[in-house]
């Protein structure tokens, strides 16, 4: 996995929870200088959320009473083993409850988690995650067209990868306890049971088929505790311990032993839990039928789950790593975005690679993250988007467009970031009255109006869409940030758009903006920047 180091540190504790629709996990890690993870302890307690929210659209009372003292008690284990860096996630159980700001509020308030409810494409993204690292111990599995599949309470993410990156993610109601609520088997025998969750499933084969390649797929990953069963009963090892496969045809001979059996007599032959025993058969029925839609001739069932995505990410940038990826992940699924709303592509890639540019030649001003130059590409990838829906105020539909999408690997709050750089792109900067920008945190605003001053500049760069301006670099003299452009010899339309947009730049950094024509001594260069003091006056804090 390629990936780029930018320190390193001492070795810290770390920890990932999931608040599940049957379950509360958290997994306890060691992240270590070399950006990897040695998990120290696993800890699961059962809370049937998804049962009151896929009945009546809420969470009950008594579920949220029951998963914030189990929360009270993973903060404990997280205080005895002095966990320095925790991220706390939420999945379909809360996403789709009516009152879930509360249950996150009450949560906050009596333990101090900060819980992020994730979409389903940032959980498929911290699944594959996981999955491409228990790959690096076995090279003789290729994945060439490949399909991630977890079956979890609430939905059937299903993730395809070409050659190992995402390119489509979709979600189903094809949760294991939706099924069983949706359909009220509480009281049918399990023969009963099975028969209307396979007629359940093949009602939405036809529409997976629709959206998914389901016959290009070469290989297929079974991500999630119930394929982990399967594994233990009927699987052969790899050359990784966290993966082992499983026959198709042993996998229907063992769903056909398993679905006569209630769960009273699944709990007690196989020695499982009572959440455990509720979720088997329907997860096994979907992922069975699944696979007969492909053409994978193996299960590959991982030992990993969303908390060691979790993990890993968070030792990566704890520790300074980029990881490359991930990266290119985010830059595809923009790339993608740009394309549904019909962007001038040649716009948006040509302005992308002026605000990096401008970003890597102001990095003593700004002082802003690798992560932040990734969410800045992202910005000026889709900066004008908006146009889809109007020319008219567009930096505004822009905004609206952006923060309504699903961009792989980015979080929520990150999302935000974007969409807001987009908006401020033109006419107005960031103000106090803006609702969604106050909202944010005091340094993320700070990263926004940054970022969106630098954006606006490169947009005024090539105000014609004829990308005139190829190449530049910046000079401080005195009050003013000159920017020497090469190989152009009129800059009119670019200094008239100028003085228009640069207004914000000046405002963040304390720079006025010129445009001259480099001289013909000087070469090209991509970033070449003159030494200027960390915070120029009226830098933004």
């Amino acid at each position: 996995m390629a990936e780029e180091q930018q320190g390193t540190q001492e070795a810290q504790t770390i920890a990932a929870i999931d608040i599940g629709s049957n379950s509360i996990r958290m997994a306890l890690a060691e992240a270590t200088p070399d950006g990897m993870v040695k998990v120290l302890e696993r800890v699961q307690r059962a809370v049937h959320l998804g049962q009151d929210t896929f009945v009546s659209g809420r969470l009950a009372t008594r579920t949220m009473n029951a998963a914030i003292s189990i929360l009270g008690d993973f903060r404990r284990i997280l205080s005895t083993y002095q966990v320095q860096t925790v991220r706390a996630v939420a999945t379909s159980a809360v996403r789709e409850a009516m009152n879930a700001d509360a249950f996150l509020d009450r949560i906050f308030m009596a333990t101090g988690l900060d819980v992020e409810v994730i979409s389903t494409s940032e959980e498929s993204r911290l699944k594959v995650a996981a999955v491409r690292q228990a790959l690096a111990a076995a090279p003789e599995i290729a994945f060439h067209d490949a399909l991630v599949v977890e079956i979890g309470g609430g939905t059937a993410l299903l993730t395809l990868l070409h050659e190992g990156e995402i390119v489509q993610s979709e979600s189903y109601r094809l949760g294991s306890i939706r099924l069983q609520e949706m359909l009220s088997l509480t009281d049918e025998s399990p023969e009963k049971m099975a028969d209307l969750i396979r007629h359940q499933i093949a009602g939405m084969l036809s529409a997976i088929a629709g959206s998914l390649p389901m016959q290009k797929v070469e290989t297929f990953f079974a991500v999630g505790g119930d394929a982990r069963f399967a594994a233990r009963q009927i699987g052969k090892r790899t050359r990784s311990p966290q993966l082992h496969t499983v026959s198709p045809r042993q996998f229907d001979k063992l769903v056909g032993q398993l679905e006569g059996l209630s769960i009273s007599q699944l709990t007690r032959k196989y020695d499982l839990a009572l959440p455990e025993a509720e979720t088997l058969v329907p997860a096994l029925l979907v992922y069975q039928a699944l696979i007969h839609e492909t053409a994978a001739r193996q299960i590959i069932v991982t030992q990993t789950s969303m908390r060691d995505g979790l993990l890993l990410e968070a030792s990566r940038r704890l520790m300074g790593y980029e990881d490359e990826e991930l990266a290119r992940g985010v830059v595809q699924s923009a790339r993608a975005i740009c394309e549904k709303y019909r962007c001038d592509v040649a716009h948006a890639m040509h302005v992308t690679d002026l605000s990096l540019k401008l970003f890597d030649a102001m990095q003593a001003e700004h002082g802003l993250s690798r992560r932040n130059r990734l969410l800045l590409r992202v910005a000026a990838m889709l900066h004008e988007v908006g146009a889809y829906v109007s020319g008219r105020s567009h930096h505004k539909h822009s905004y609206y467009l952006i923060s309504n999408a699903e961009v792989f690997g980015l979080s929520g709050e990150e999302l935000q970031v974007v969409a807001l750089v987009a908006r401020y792109h033109r006419r107005g900067g960031p103000k106090q009255i803006h609702p969604e920008y106050i909202a944010l945190p005091r340094e993320r605003r700070a990263e926004v109006s940054k970022m969106a001053a630098l954006l606006r500049v490169a947009d005024a760069l090539d105000r014609g869409h004829a990308q005139h301006v190829q190449d530049f670099h910046v000079e401080r003299h005195g009050e003013e940030a000159v920017l020497f452009i090469h190989g152009a010899a009129d800059l009119a339309l670019e200094r008239l758009a100028m003085e228009r947009k640069a207004d914000l730049f000046e405002n963040i950094y304390g720079l006025r903006v010129r445009l001259e024509e480099a001289p013909l001594s000087v070469p090209p260069s991509k970033a070449r920047h003159s030494k200027a003091p960390a915070r120029p006056r009226g830098a933004a804090k």
